[in-house]
């Protein structure tokens, strides 16, 4: 009988680290989570922008208990539990307003966003007599001012963050919308450390893409020497520019802006960090810019007032925010 022929030597080579066979038990099948970074808002203009995300039954039940203070990022912060036994985060400073605005637009428009809440004066029992930081918003024993509270429906425990340059959206529709969303709401501080993953509460096997700090928003396009100027900042909102080019099939947005050159001595790493970020508002397709205006389009006068309000913004401030804001809005939606 003939026998086969011998194998060629570098496929016995190859067979000898070929990759060991898939299982075939039922870990082998089992569903990988499915990203989900942005979700149909369904009807818009129905959206409650006062409450935000969690609405008006998830709001805190004051007065909360004090828990612990945080000792991350460079907002103040610390953890309370209200008496319904719910756990927030507490955050105080400047990015407190704008972050109540920011992300009540970013849900209404279908992006993940925390439920958050502001209160001018928040009682916190048990507030030690010192805190670490964010002492001079003590008013009296246990009264806060300007505190933003906040959670994620899903819990605290995240599943890891995920990064703006690799990520599973790179080039889609939606992942090129919240470019523009960070455009139009100036937030500048874009760390991969911001962003998070979570189980999706309202659909097991789903998890959400997030940006869960957007603190940093409505003042300057980029950080400036004055952290003041850089975050919730009228003047500078209304006065930074907002479209830098349109070219037939792209939209450059002025976002994020060159950071200082003083940072490139006092903290090197933020400046390149901050350059190379700068490729988040450039190039964005202008049908994706579209899309994303369209449903910007479909928000009332009423309800982008109702957002500043909620972060208890004066009237004249309120008006001229969702002034700005509209202005941009018409500017996106005339491309």
């Amino acid at each position: 009988m003939r026998q086969p022929a011998a194998l060629p030597a570098v496929l016995v080579m190859m067979s000898a680290f070929a990759l060991p066979q898939a299982p075939t038990s039922s870990s082998a099948t089992a569903r990988v989570p499915a990203p989900v970074l942005w979700k149909n808002p369904g009807n818009i203009q129905s959206l409650n922008l006062f409450y935000g995300p969690g609405g008006k039954k998830h709001q805190p039940q004051v007065p909360v208990e004090f828990i612990k203070e945080d000792s991350q990022g460079t907002s103040p912060k610390f953890d309370v539990r209200d008496h319904d036994g719910e756990k927030w985060k507490a955050k105080l400073g400047p990015e407190a307003r704008p972050e109540t605005v920011a992300a009540r637009l970013l849900w209404a428009v279908g992006y993940a966003a925390n439920e958050n809440y502001f209160f001018s004066d928040l009682k916190v029992e048990n507030l030690p007599p010192q805190l670490q930081r964010g002492q001079s918003f003590v008013s009296a024993p246990d009264d806060v001012k300007a505190v933003r509270l906040q959670r994620h429906p899903g819990g605290d425990k995240k599943n890891g963050i995920w990064k703006w340059r690799h990520n599973p959206f790179t080039g889609t529709r939606e992942f090129n919308g919240l470019r523009v969303m960070m455009a139009l709401i100036n937030n500048w501080d874009l760390k991969d450390e911001n962003n998070a993953i979570f189980d999706d509460p309202a659909a097991p096997g789903r998890q959400l893409y997030e940006v869960t700090d957007v603190g940093a928003s409505f003042g300057k396009a980029g950080r400036t020497y004055s952290e003041v100027a850089s975050k919730g900042n009228l003047k500078s909102y209304t006065h930074s520019k907002f479209i830098s080019k349109i070219a037939p099939d792209y939209v450059d947005f002025n976002f994020p802006t060159h950071p200082p050159l003083v940072d490139f001595v006092v903290e090197p790493a933020f400046f390149w960090h901050q350059m190379r970020q700068r490729w988040i508002g450039r190039h964005i397709p202008r049908a994706d810019v579209r899309w994303i205006a369209s449903l910007l389009a479909q928000l009332s006068p009423e309800q982008i007032r109702d957002a500043f309000r909620a972060a208890d913004y004066p009237p004249d401030q309120i008006e001229a925010y969702a002034a700005a804001l509209e202005a941009r809005i018409a500017q996106l939606n005339k491309l």
